[in-house]
């Protein structure tokens, strides 16, 4: 697979980003909310760009051969550091490098634990199953999640 490359939001055009966010096939796995206008994903990029100001986060555009393949974070939810990642349909089977990747961020960046969250509508994931310290179900933003606590190593 080709090289993967992360761009700070401000370094990505949020044109990109609207055909990304509002494909159906990658809606389908997010919470639900109306499709992304011009003012709504700036909003939504800025508060991003916010996140990734705060200690302990990192916020990235994902790009695969020149192409904008999602975004992926390290966020806070609640009191708890957490991996976001939205991925392009036509970029799947990225995830798992992706997730690498980001797994080393949370270690330069200090974390000792971090947690993944994925809506219901996602598969579990074997992978994850062997590497979590704690698999279960919760509710965020009013949603059922599966949430994987792993230790950063």
């Amino acid at each position: 697979m080709k090289a993967v490359k992360y761009l700070e939001f401000s370094e990505v055009d949020p044109s990109d980003f609207l055909s990304v966010l509002n494909r159906e096939r990658v809606r389908k796995h997010l919470i639900d909310h109306a499709l992304f206008t011009t003012e709504t994903l700036k909003l939504w990029m800025d508060s991003k760009i916010e996140i990734d100001s705060t200690a302990g986060c990192k916020v990235r555009a994902i790009i695969l051969e020149g192409t904008l393949a999602g975004w992926c974070a390290i966020q806070l939810e609640g009191d708890k550091y957490a991996i976001a990642m939205v991925i392009d349909d036509q970029f799947w089977g990225l995830g798992k490098t992706v997730f690498q990747d980001v797994m080393g961020w949370a270690k330069e960046l200090g974390h000792k634990e971090i947690f993944i969250h994925f809506l219901h509508t996602r598969p579990g994931y074997k992978f994850l199953d062997k590497l979590a310290e704690n698999v279960r179900k919760t509710e965020l933003y009013d949603n059922n999640f599966t949430a994987y606590q792993l230790e950063v190593k």
